[in-house]
């Protein structure tokens, strides 16, 4: 019998301004807000300038067999990371767009259970993502800069 993927939970960035006070600020962000907003850093993530946020929560009671997460690179532009527990190459989920960088999916060898858990993968792929990174900037250069000046 085929299994259902099980539920997350999203984190959510307490700091992050709504506009609207009945939801929250992933879902009514500020107009110049970058993609993302709304979701937190995840504290400790930072390597070689880029810095990683979580959209997913990966700590709980059980392993997390997928979440989402997301990549800010050292210019402050962002991407958007898709992952699973299993093996299989990097792929492009979403090109590159006037937003961020793209979406790129990963397959992590072991479930996720912590923040922890979660840097040690985003960083073991940190590799790959510079490489998506440097083919965005290339390619489409106007995505590989922040959308407000200074904002991160």
């Amino acid at each position: 019998m085929p299994t259902t993927p099980d539920g997350q939970v999203a984190r959510i960035d307490p700091e992050a301004v709504s506009t609207d006070d009945e939801l929250p600020a992933f879902i009514a962000a500020p107009r110049d807000a970058p993609a993302y907003y709304g979701f937190p850093m995840l504290d400790g993530s930072d390597k070689d300038g880029f810095r990683f946020g979580v959209i997913t929560d990966p700590r709980g009671n059980e392993p997390k067999r997928w979440g989402d997460a997301y990549v800010v690179a050292p210019d402050g532009s962002r991407a958007g990371i898709v992952w699973q527990a299993g093996v299989g190459e990097a792929t492009v989920i979403c090109p590159p767009d006037q937003r961020r960088w793209g979406v790129y999916g990963f397959h992590f060898q072991a479930p996720i259970q912590s923040d922890r858990d979660l840097i040690r993968c985003l960083h073991s792929v940190l590799p790959q993502l510079k490489a998506f990174y440097e083919t965005a900037a290339a390619s489409r250069p106007g995505t590989t800069q922040p959308e407000t000046p200074g904002e991160t």
